[in-house]
């Protein structure tokens, strides 16, 4: 028996990505903000937000599946008696 997860499941992971983008961009708005009390150059903030969006990607990328599957999605559980050793033995 082959198991996989949900094509949906990925697309929804996406959302929580973005959704974690987004704060990320808010914090890093706000730091810049409150260490350089620039507002003059918009080039800085977007430097500054997409750099740590880029740094930051490969643990948005694991902690938006962790999210989606852990907190996300309420009906997904683990069931013990489908826990089974069983082999399926073609002939």
């Amino acid at each position: 028996m082959r198991f996989e997860i949900e094509p949906g499941y990925f697309y929804a992971a996406m959302y929580v990505s973005y959704a974690l983008n987004v704060m990320y961009a808010g914090i890093l708005w706000t730091a810049t903000w409150v260490l350089t009390h620039n507002s003059d150059s918009p080039w800085m903030y977007i430097g500054i937000i997409l750099g740590g969006c880029f740094l930051m990607s490969p643990i948005t990328f694991r902690y938006s599946r962790v999210f989606l599957l852990y907190w996300l999605s309420p009906k997904v559980h683990y069931n013990r008696d489908l826990d089974t050793d069983d082999t399926i033995r073609h002939p």
